[in-house]
């Protein structure tokens, strides 16, 4: 059975999402908090943008802005590409392949269920890769590995 994003991946995840007017710096400082990459950008209740320490680094800092007067909205990537619940990893890392990202929403409707990153995804994909490796020298050997 191909393992899903929703419960195998994320599952109760706590989100961090902020408010588009929140400031650069009010952002970085809540990702290095919570050791996080990205942040959602949430106004309203609706997921308008993604802001990730990239856009900070390149966006910001690279470009010598005070990140106290840059806020969030300047420099997120709006209305962001997102996956449903019910994609596969695969599914998931061809998205962030072909818009070159890293973290990628995970939404159901206009709920949102979490982020993923490639790290995630990444370690989803190796661990089927080595669970599919096992299983087929296990039908060539005739031998049982266990996990």
């Amino acid at each position: 059975m191909a393992r899903k994003i929703v419960p195998d991946l994320i599952n109760g995840q706590d989100v961090a999402a902020v408010p588009s007017i929140l400031s650069a710096r009010e952002t970085a400082v809540l990702m290095a908090l919570r050791k996080i990459g990205a942040v959602l950008v949430v106004d309203a209740g609706k997921l308008v943008g993604i802001c990730s320490e990239r856009d900070i680094a390149y966006k910001v800092v690279a470009k010598g802005l005070n990140p106290d007067s840059v806020t969030v909205k300047d420099i997120m990537t709006a209305n962001p590409i997102t996956i449903g619940p019910d994609a596969t990893p695969e599914q998931a890392l061809e998205a962030l392949r072909q818009i070159n990202a890293r973290h990628l929403p995970v939404v159901s409707g206009e709920q949102i269920i979490g982020v993923l990153s490639i790290r995630d995804l990444y370690a989803a994909i190796a661990a089927k890769l080595e669970a599919d490796i096992q299983e087929r020298d296990s039908y060539i050997t005739g031998r049982l590995y266990s996990a």
